[in-house]
């Protein structure tokens, strides 16, 4: 069975996520690990996944970036070729190439991406799916890109979930500028 892992891109020591137009945001866009993302390790995480999966309004921004606006960045590279899986109640296409829209019971929809086979499946983006499959306790591992940053304002990526879980962690790493990269995976013993 695939294992589902989640990854958390720019998050602050505060626990927030960087929304765009915040000071956090710049900060973080503005570091060569996002600008310029050439780490062949977390290239080839992607590149390895057997799906990457979104929510609707986190695939509707990244598909418009890596299509469009930031179609020559490496991540572009790897994401349009790709394999994706859009859930979505409400969205009626899916038009970036090599997408399907899950739209069913979110439980479901992830125990059928996972079956078939040995790999795993990456949730990219979404805080409602995220914290749906965070309720649902379907991760395996739990990436987070840790940045040394009291950002202040922001999303709160962990509100509302109701469960809390034992995490171990697997590996753990530093950029030059200071970015934690934190590897855990669900203690389920």
């Amino acid at each position: 069975m695939r294992k589902l892992i989640a990854t958390v891109y720019n998050y602050s020591l505060d626990g927030l996520l960087a929304d765009e137009g915040t000071d956090f945001w710049d900060f973080c866009f503005s570091l060569p690990e996002n600008d310029n993302p050439d780490d062949p390790a977390g290239l080839d995480f992607l590149r390895g996944a057997d799906a990457v999966l979104f929510g609707r309004t986190a695939y509707e921004s990244v598909a418009d970036a890596m299509t469009t606006t930031n179609a020559d960045h490496p991540f572009a590279r790897v994401l349009n070729p790709h394999r994706k899986v859009v859930f979505s109640t409400t969205l009626e296409r899916a038009d970036w190439e090599n997408t399907v829209i899950a739209s069913g019971d979110t439980a479901e929809e992830v125990d059928r991406l996972r079956r078939g086979g040995d790999g795993y499946l990456v949730v990219m983006g979404g805080v409602r799916l995220f914290r749906s499959l965070m309720a649902l306790d379907l991760f395996d591992e739990l990436r987070v890109s840790l940045f040394p940053y009291i950002a202040g304002e922001g999303t709160r990526l962990f509100d509302g979930v109701p469960r809390s879980y034992r995490l171990e962690l697997l590996s753990s790493g530093a950029s030059d500028n200071g970015i934690q990269e934190l590897r855990y995976g669900r203690h389920r013993g």
